[in-house]
């Protein structure tokens, strides 16, 4: 018997096995006994301390008008619930990024960046967040998340973005 055949057989012999107790790793019934219904996936969406969580339900951005660092309304609601998390969260730190879109020079939408991530970062303060939490860093016009040179995309880019990491505790 020819080496290939021997793999050959050895693979059929594997899914007809698979098939017949439900996987080689547990099958479907593994899988859906962890997603169960009300369980909590440490880590996910679904996760309340995860930053997966901080990201997708209470939003990791906030975005600007042109040529301004003032927080809206709806900015400030979305800071509101970031403070909370991070209150709550205690083992994260933030950098609190700074954008700009691609109008205006190189060294205009850096100093604009920096303006936009320090107006996050003192509400975030103003809110109970230590500062020693929270850093700031401006990339201007330099990290687009929308490439194009229309005001939809404009948009986008104008945004100050908290990145959570854990904190070294020691």
């Amino acid at each position: 018997m020819s080496t290939l055949t021997k793999f050959l057989t050895i693979g059929a012999v594997l899914v007809v096995s698979a098939c017949s107790n439900g996987g080689l790793f547990g099958g479907r019934d593994a899988l859906s006994s962890a997603g169960t219904a009300g369980a909590v996936v440490p880590g996910s969406v679904s996760d309340p301390t995860s930053p997966a969580y901080f990201n997708q339900t209470i939003g990791d951005r906030v975005l600007f008008a042109v040529d301004q660092s003032t927080l809206s309304p709806q900015a400030q609601t979305v800071l509101d619930g970031q403070a909370q998390w991070l209150l709550t969260n205690t083992d994260y730190i933030a950098v609190i990024e700074g954008h700009a879109d691609e109008q205006g020079t190189r060294e205009y939408n850096l100093a604009l960046g920096a303006r936009r991530a320090n107006a996050a970062r003192e509400y975030l303060i103003s809110r109970g967040v230590a500062g020693n939490r929270l850093q700031v860093i401006s990339y201007g016009k330099e990290r687009p998340i929308e490439i194009c040179s229309e005001e939809a995309c404009y948009q986008q880019n104008r945004r100050a973005v908290t990145v959570l990491s854990s904190a070294l505790t020691g």
